[in-house]
């Protein structure tokens, strides 16, 4: 079933929106990236199986573009995406450290 279809207290979106990033699952914060599933599997759905196939959330974001593109409805723009988010989010740890 597509997210659009369910319940809107349900969606990751409108929940990130009501009770911030925090009460989000990484499936559901994994999702909001993504945008959408593929034939049969919601975005939620693409996300849990990621998370499975890598067995981290660590492991994924550490997985070569090859590993990736290997599920359905995950191409290069995709993989360009996720290493795009992961940097700035290295970036800003760094910089938080570095201010102390």
């Amino acid at each position: 079933m597509a997210i659009s279809d369910w319940p809107e207290q349900e969606r990751p979106r409108e929940r990130l929106l009501k009770d911030g990033p925090a009460a989000l699952s990484d499936a559901e914060l994994l999702a909001i990236f993504l945008r959408v599933g593929v034939r049969g599997k919601s975005a939620v759905d693409l996300a849990r199986e990621l998370l499975a196939r890598f067995g981290s959330l660590c492991r994924l974001t550490a997985a070569s573009a090859a590993e990736l593109t290997r599920t359905p409805g995950l191409g290069q723009a995709k993989y360009v995406q996720l290493q795009a988010a992961i940097e700035l989010a290295r970036r800003a740890l760094a910089e938080e450290l570095k201010q102390g």
